[in-house]
Order: structure tokens, then C-alpha cells, then sequence
């Protein structure tokens, strides 16, 4: 019995000075077995970086109204990851956008609406997986006014996509509203000509912006015209209504000179001279006409070719002569305008004697009825028939667009 009960104190003993050994003045803590362990003095506690939640900022949140539809809307997130972005406009349709490949940021790909309100829903995890919901909502701005942009032939025919022209023509964007800040409206209209070739706009009145090249546009050219007006502010907060773009070709260059002192015209493709056709200019007199007198004289200067017409009818009252003897009115079977006050390559059997010796119309250039044919098939809108020596100058408004020089052209406007 004695020698038992002095092992068990020997046990004890060792116990105890193992216990000092690891630091008798550590704070004892439950072990395993439930009974106690040594552990250090607690420390100052601090968060983790990974328990820090996800911030969310939209790009919206500062200006909520008057957000303009053709910026982007952008979604970022500190200390974690977006796991989704929704943005719907007001009848929950969901707005197309993109997330970064590193999931830090997201942004709106679409335009969106004028005066619309619309929601937006963040989802993001922080480095701990714990997820964040953020919404936000804002409204775009409402303009005062809007105008819409026609991509147009300078004489106003339509542009339709992939269309020929000739080398001469010239593009108008008619607004459909006056503009007030003309820079901005330059600013975004692009036209790109490829092959690359120097052109530049002018404004001949508040609604509309001319485009022509420094040179007559080269064959083969390709010529588009992109008007992205939406969401940009014109001036006195007229807006564009919406984008518009189309593009065309360019044929064969086909010049033709009509000479009155020759009295012929020269019809030149691609430099070649392929036609010469006799022709009757207009009388070199004045007449008396409604409002004062009538200079019947053809105009001189390069004219951008309207288009070809049949059964067109002709009536004197057109440019001022609605009586007296001098006033007429007949159907002409075919011909070609050239210009917009009613100049005309036209048919014109009645005057076959005096052509290609004597001036006797008008002011359009009368030909043989066959030639009449063979120069309707033959041109394209947008051909130059270039009228020399009658002593009357073709004014820039009525397709005299290549009758100013690139920098008198450029002077209310400026090089696209």
C-alpha cells in the first residue's frame, strides 16, 4: 500500500513541473479529452481581407436624371467580383451589355431611350465568396427638340445602299429642323471614301449639309455616309432623332463638254472621247418674263446630271413665262436634267437645222432625237456636262457645286 501511494505523488509531480516547463503562466483552455490546454493572450483582432464585403458604384449614381442614352452605363466593384449585371428599361426588357474578363467592370452596348427610366442590379462576391446586391434606377434626358438627318443626292433623290453614281455627285444631309450649332452636326456626320480621297462640307442653308471631294471622286470608288446623330446635342437642345447610314459607288467617269462657240458636245468616258453630238444652246437675248426679264442664255459651268427623264413635260412657266408669245408648253420625249431650274439635254426635232450652227432654245441644249436616246441610256446621276463660253455663270445652288474652289466650297463648312 505505501509504495503505490508514493508513485502516484511521483506521477503527479512530473505532471506538474511539465506544465511549468511550457509556461506556468499561460491561461489553460479545454483539450480534446475536456480537460485544459496552455494558450497564448488574445491578440488585437482585425477583419480579413477576404470577409471585407464587395463595394458596387454605377456610373449613374452621381447625375441620376438627364443621363445621356449613347453613354454607356458602367458598373464597377472594389474587393471582389461581379457575378451579374441586369439593366431593364421600363418595361423589363433587358439592355444589352458586356462583362470584363476579369469580371472588375460592366458596361451598357446599346442605346438606350430619350426620357425612359431605367433599373439596374449588381451582383458581387468578395474574395470570401460572400455575395452583395446593389440596384440603382435613373432616367435619360428628355430633349427640347429633335431633327432627323435624310442622306440624300444633292438634287434630293434617295441614296440607296450600293447605288452607281457618276463622279460628280454630291451628297446632302437634310435635317429636318434648322441647325442651330452646325459644328456638332459636322461633327457627326462621317463620310469615308475608299480609296481615301479629300473631301469636305458646306452649308447652303440651316438645314442643309453638302459633302463633295476636293476633285471629281475617282471609278470604283466606294463612298459611305454615316450620320450618328442620336443622342448628340445640336443646339439649343435639338437632338438628333436617330442614326442613319447608306453608301454608293462610283461608275465610269462620263464628262461631257458642250462648247458654244463649237456648238457640239464632247462625251468623254474615262478620258476617251466616245461622242460628239451637235447641239442648239439657248438664244443669247433676254425675254419679257412674269416678274422682269428672261435671260435665255445656257448656264456655263460644270453641271451635276439630275437624272434621265421620259415624257417630260415642258412648261415655260416653270422659270417665269406663263404668257405671251414666247411661252410654250410640250411634251418631250426624252432627255436628261442637268440642272435644277430646268436645264435639259433633251430631244428636239424641230430644231435639227439649227444644230451644231445656231442657238435657238431656251437655255436647254436641243439634240437629234437619236442622240436624245443615246445620252439618256448612257448617263448616270451624278455625270458632269460642263457648259463653256455662254456668258452666263452657273450658280452654285442650281448643281453648280464644282463651279467654287475646294476652299471656297470649305469656307462655311469644313474638310470632312
Amino acid at each position: 500500500m505505501t509504495v503505490r501511494r508514493t508513485a502516484v505523488v511521483l506521477a503527479a509531480s512530473v505532471v506538474a513541473l511539465a506544465s511549468c516547463l511550457t509556461g506556468c503562466s499561460a491561461k489553460k483552455s479545454p483539450n480534446a479529452f475536456g480537460g485544459s490546454r496552455p494558450t497564448q493572450a488574445a491578440a488585437t483582432s482585425t477583419p480579413s481581407p477576404q470577409n471585407t464585403p464587395a463595394a458596387v458604384s454605377f456610373s449613374t449614381a452621381a447625375h441620376p436624371t438627364g443621363v445621356n442614352p449613347v453613354v454607356p452605363v458602367k458598373v464597377a466593384v472594389a474587393d471582389g467580383s461581379l457575378s451579374s449585371v441586369v439593366l431593364t428599361n421600363e418595361a423589363g426588357k433587358v439592355v444589352k451589355g458586356a462583362l470584363a474578363s476579369d469580371k472588375s467592370s460592366w458596361a451598357s452596348a446599346e442605346d438606350l431611350g430619350y426620357g425612359k427610366t431605367y433599373n439596374i442590379k449588381a451582383v458581387a462576391a468578395n474574395r470570401a465568396g460572400e455575395l452583395t446586391t446593389r440596384s440603382s434606377s435613373f432616367t435619360t434626358l428628355t430633349p427640347d427638340n429633335q431633327t432627323m438627318p435624310y442622306i440624300q443626292t444633292a438634287a434630293g433623290g434617295a441614296v440607296n445602299a450600293g447605288v452607281t453614281f457618276g463622279v460628280g455627285q454630291v451628297i446632302r444631309i437634310h435635317f429636318d429642323e434648322p441647325i442651330p450649332d452646325r459644328a456638332a452636326a459636322m461633327a457627326a456626320v462621317k463620310v469615308t471614301t475608299t480609296p481615301a480621297q479629300t473631301g469636305g462640307f458646306s452649308w447652303l442653308s440651316s438645314t442643309d449639309l453638302y459633302w463633295r471631294t476636293a476633285e471629281y471622286l475617282k471609278p470604283g470608288t466606294k463612298v459611305t455616309i454615316a450620320a450618328q446623330v442620336y443622342g448628340k446635342d445640336l443646339g439649343n437642345g435639338l437632338y438628333g432623332q436617330a442614326d442613319t447610314s447608306t453608301w454608293f459607288k462610283v461608275g465610269d467617269s462620263h464628262i461631257s463638254i458642250a462648247d458654244d462657240n463649237t456648238k457640239l458636245v464632247k462625251v468623254y468616258t474615262n478620258g476617251k472621247l466616245v461622242k460628239v453630238m451637235k447641239t442648239s444652246m439657248g438664244k443669247h437675248t433676254s425675254i419679257p418674263g412674269d416678274k422682269g426679264p428672261i435671260d435665255l442664255r445656257t448656264n456655263s459651268g460644270p453641271h451635276v446630271v439630275v437624272d434621265g427623264e421620259t415624257k417630260i413635260d415642258m412648261n415655260s412657266a416653270s422659270f417665269g413665262l406663263s404668257k405671251g408669245v414666247n411661252s410654250y408648253r410640250t411634251t418631250v420625249p426624252v432627255g436628261v436634267r442637268i440642272s435644277y431650274d430646268g436645264e435639259y439635254v433633251h430631244w428636239a426635232d424641230w430644231s435639227i437645222w439649227a444644230q451644231g450652227n445656231t442657238d435657238t432654245s431656251h437655255g436647254c441644249l436641243n439634240v437629234s432625237p437619236d442622240d436624245a436616246w443615246w445620252f439618256y441610256h448612257y448617263s448616270l446621276p451624278g455625270d458632269i456636262v460642263d457648259v463653256r463660253n455662254t456668258g452666263r455663270q452657273l450658280q452654285e445652288w442650281n448643281s453648280g457645286f464644282w463651279t467654287v474652289s475646294f476652299a471656297q466650297w470649305i469656307s462655311t463648312g469644313a474638310r470632312a
